[in-house]
C-alpha cells in the first residue's frame, strides 16, 4: 500500500511538473530581455531599413508637379552664327539672344529678343522685339495645363496613400513574424516540457521494471514515447531558431541578449454590427478615398483630353525695333497682331485618346462598385472566421481543463493497475495535442485581428507614416 502511494505521488508530480517548468521559466525570463508586440513595433519602425525604403518613395513626390507640368522658368537662349556670302569676298558674324517666360496657369508667353547680323545693304543690321502670345482654343488660358495640375495633384495624393498602404502592408508582414515566434516560443515549451515529463516517467517506469511491478515492454513503450517528443522537441528548436532569426534582422539585434516574446493580446475589439462598420469603411477608409480619388481622376482626364481635340489657336501681339547697327540707328518701328493656328487632320490619336479616356472613366466607376462588394465578402468571412477563432479558444481551453482533469484520473488509475499503459499515455499525448491546440487557435485569432486592421485601414495612418519618417 505504502508503495502504491508512493507510485501514486511520484506520477501526480510528473503530470504537475508542467505547471513547475513554467514557473521555472517564468524566473529564466527575467533574466531574458523580453519584447512585447508593441516594443517590437517601434524598435521595427526606428531601426528595419525596410520601413525607409518604402518611405523615400514618399520624398519625390514634391516633384511632380515640376515634372509633369510645362516649365514655368526663365528660359535665356543665345546663338552665335558666322555669315559668308555667296560670291562676295566678305564675312561676318552675327549673334542673337531670347528671353522667354512661359505662365503655365493662363498659358500665356512671353518672349523678348534681340539679334544683330549682317546684311547685303549694310555691316550689321539689329532687330529687338517683344511678343505675347495666348492659345484660345486648345489649352485656352491654361485650362489644359491646370487640368493637368488637378491630374497630378489627384496622382500624388494616390501615391501617398500608396505609400501608408505599402508601409502598413509591412508592418502586419513583421506583425505576423512577431505572432509566429510567439507560437514557435509557446510550442517549443511545451515540447520540453512534455519530454522532461516523458524523461521523468521512463525513469520510474524503470525502477518499476527493476521491482517486476512493470514490465519490459512498459519499458520500451515509453522509449518510443520519448523518441517521438524529441522528434517534435527538435523540429520546434528548429522552428523557432527560424522564426527568431528573423526577429534579429528585422529589429537589428545585437544579440548580446537573449529576446523572448510575450503574450501580447490585440488590442481591439470586434464590432457586434457588421453593416454599420462596414457602412462607415465605405465612408472613411483610405482605401475608398484613393478609389474616388481614381474616379475623380478619369473624369478629369476626359475633360483634358477632349480639350487636346480642339485645334492649336493662339493669339499673337508683338512689336519690333529694326534698325542698323547694335544701337538700332535709323531704326524702323513695328507692332503687329495675328492668329497662329495648327489644325491636325484628321487627329487620329488624339480622338483615340479621348476615347480610351471615356473608357477609363467607366471602367473606374466599375471598379469603385465592384471593389465594395468585393470588401464587403472579404470583410465578412475574414469577421465570420474572428469570431470562430474567439470561440474555439475558449473550446480549447476548456479541453484543456478537461484533459488536465483526465490524466490526473488515468495517473491515479495507473498506479493502482485500473487502466493500462496505453491508457496513460493517451492521456499525455491528448494533453499534449490539446496545448499545442490552444497555441495555434491563439495565434490564429491575432492573425486574423492583424489582417482585419490591415484591410480596414486601422493598422496604420498617413500621420504614423510621417512621424516615423520625422523620427530618423
Amino acid at each position: 500500500m505504502i508503495t502504491r502511494r508512493v507510485i501514486f505521488t511520484v506520477l501526480l508530480a510528473i503530470a504537475c511538473s508542467a505547471s513547475d517548468m513554467v514557473g521555472e521559466e517564468k524566473a529564466a525570463d527575467r533574466a531574458r530581455k523580453a519584447l512585447s508586440l508593441q516594443e517590437f513595433v517601434s524598435l521595427a519602425a526606428g531601426r528595419d531599413t525596410e520601413f525607409e525604403a518604402i518611405l523615400m518613395d514618399e520624398l519625390s513626390l514634391k516633384y511632380a508637379d515640376a515634372l509633369a507640368l510645362p516649365a514655368r522658368d526663365l528660359v535665356l537662349s543665345l546663338t552665335q552664327q558666322f555669315h559668308s556670302y555667296l560670291g562676295q569676298d566678305r564675312g561676318a558674324a552675327g549673334s542673337s539672344v531670347e528671353l522667354s517666360k512661359l505662365f503655365p496657369r493662363s498659358g500665356t508667353e512671353i518672349s523678348a529678343d534681340y539679334s544683330a547680323s549682317p546684311s547685303f545693304s549694310s555691316d550689321t543690321v539689329g532687330a529687338a522685339s517683344l511678343s505675347v502670345t495666348q492659345p484660345i482654343a486648345r489649352n485656352a488660358f491654361g485650362r489644359s495645363t491646370r487640368l493637368l495640375e488637378k491630374i497630378v495633384g489627384l496622382e500624388v495624393d494616390i501615391a501617398q496613400h500608396q505609400v501608408v498602404e505599402a508601409y502598413e502592408d509591412y508592418l502586419a508582414t513583421i506583425i505576423v513574424a512577431y505572432h509566429a515566434w510567439y507560437q514557435a516560443y509557446e510550442n517549443l515549451a511545451v515540447a520540453r516540457s512534455s519530454y522532461g515529463e516523458n524523461e521523468k516517467l521512463l525513469d520510474n517506469i524503470k525502477k518499476r521494471a527493476r521491482k517486476q511491478v512493470a514490465k519490459d515492454i512498459d519499458v520500451n513503450k515509453i522509449r518510443l514515447q520519448i523518441l517521438a517528443k524529441k522528434e517534435r522537441l527538435i523540429e520546434m528548436e528548429e522552428e523557432y531558431e527560424k522564426s527568431l532569426e528573423i526577429i534579429h534582422r528585422i529589429v537589428r539585434h545585437d544579440r548580446k541578449s537573449e529576446l523572448v516574446p510575450t503574450d501580447s493580446e490585440v488590442p481591439v475589439a470586434m464590432p457586434d454590427d457588421f453593416r454599420a462598420t462596414f457602412q462607415q469603411f465605405t465612408s472613411l477608409s483610405r482605401t475608398f478615398r484613393v478609389l474616388r480619388i481614381l474616379k475623380s481622376k478619369s473624369a478629369l482626364e476626359v475633360d483634358k483630353e477632349a480639350d487636346d481635340l480642339l485645334p492649336s489657336i493662339n493669339l499673337v501681339l508683338a512689336g519690333e525695333l529694326r534698325g542698323d547697327d547694335y544701337s538700332l540707328g535709323e531704326r524702323d518701328d513695328m507692332l503687329y497682331a495675328g492668329i497662329a493656328m495648327a489644325w491636325p487632320f484628321p487627329s487620329q490619336v488624339d480622338r483615340a485618346e479621348h476615347k480610351v479616356s471615356k473608357i477609363n472613366d467607366r471602367k473606374s466607376a466599375l471598379e469603385l462598385d465592384n471593389a465594395r462588394y468585393r470588401l464587403y465578402a472579404d470583410l465578412k468571412g475574414l469577421y465570420h472566421e474572428i469570431r470562430k477563432e474567439s470561440r474555439l479558444q475558449e473550446v480549447a481551453d476548456k479541453k484543456i481543463e478537461l484533459a488536465e482533469a483526465v490524466l490526473e484520473e488515468e495517473t491515479e488509475n495507473y498506479s493502482f493497475g485500473r487502466v493500462t499503459l496505453n491508457d496513460y499515455i493517451i492521456a499525455v499525448n491528448r494533453l499534449d495535442s490539446n496545448r499545442f491546440n490552444r497555441i495555434v487557435h491563439r495565434v490564429r485569432y491575432r492573425r486574423l485581428m492583424t489582417e482585419w486592421l490591415r484591410l480596414t485601414d486601422r493598422l496604420v495612418t498617413a500621420r504614423d507614416a510621417k512621424w516615423k519618417t520625422r523620427s530618423r
